[in-house]
Formats: C-alpha cells, sequence, structure tokens
C-alpha cells in the first residue's frame, strides 16, 4: 500500500460520516450509471465477478476506478464485509480522485 492509496483510506471515515460514500455492488453500479459518481474503489480481495461487473460500468460511464489493497476498503469504511464503494460527484469525491491521479 502506497502513501496515497493510505492517505484515502484515512479520509474515507470522514466521507462516510459526511453521507458521499455509496457502498455494495448494485448500489454503486447505479451510481456510476447515474452520473452520480467522481471516483469508485474496489477491494482486490473482490470477486471476479465483482470486479468485471464494476470495471465494465465504470468504463461504459468514464467513472474512474482503482483497486484498494485486500482487506482495507471495508474497514476504512467501517462496514468490513464491503468490496466496493462510489463517492459522489463534489469536493470530497474529487479529493478521494486527487490522492489517486497525484
Amino acid at each position: 500500500m502506497n502513501g496515497n492509496e493510505t492517505r484515502a483510506l484515512q479520509f474515507l471515515g470522514l466521507c462516510m460520516r459526511a453521507r458521499q460514500i455509496v457502498s455494495g455492488q448494485e448500489a454503486c453500479v447505479s451510481a456510476v450509471r447515474n452520473g452520480e459518481a467522481a471516483v469508485v474503489l474496489v477491494d482486490e480481495g473482490a470477486s471476479d465477478n465483482t470486479r468485471k461487473r464494476m470495471t465494465d460500468a465504470c468504463q461504459s460511464h468514464d467513472t474512474p476506478l482503482f483497486f484498494i489493497t485486500a482487506g482495507e476498503l471495508g474497514h476504512a469504511i467501517g462496514k468490513p464485509d464491503r468490496m466496493v464503494v462510489a463517492l459522489s460527484k463534489g469536493s470530497m469525491g474529487e479529493k478521494v480522485l486527487s490522492y489517486f491521479q497525484g
């Protein structure tokens, strides 16, 4: 895990409390399709089906997608079993996106 990923994961707790995160595969696919997602994060431990579904949705709708070290994503948002999160468009989503782009 690199420094930018660590900072992004630390920031996700605040995003969760601010209700700027949608979690779970179905909710995230819906957010991407509706143009509501600034960035999607997928745990590397997610199933192949989940990884493919999120990759396809994000590619189809030009939404940035990043993979997070296995086991870290759910822990960061306080929901250990979650494998996918989408951050809402806005300043928090853009900040998380900047951690991965810079």
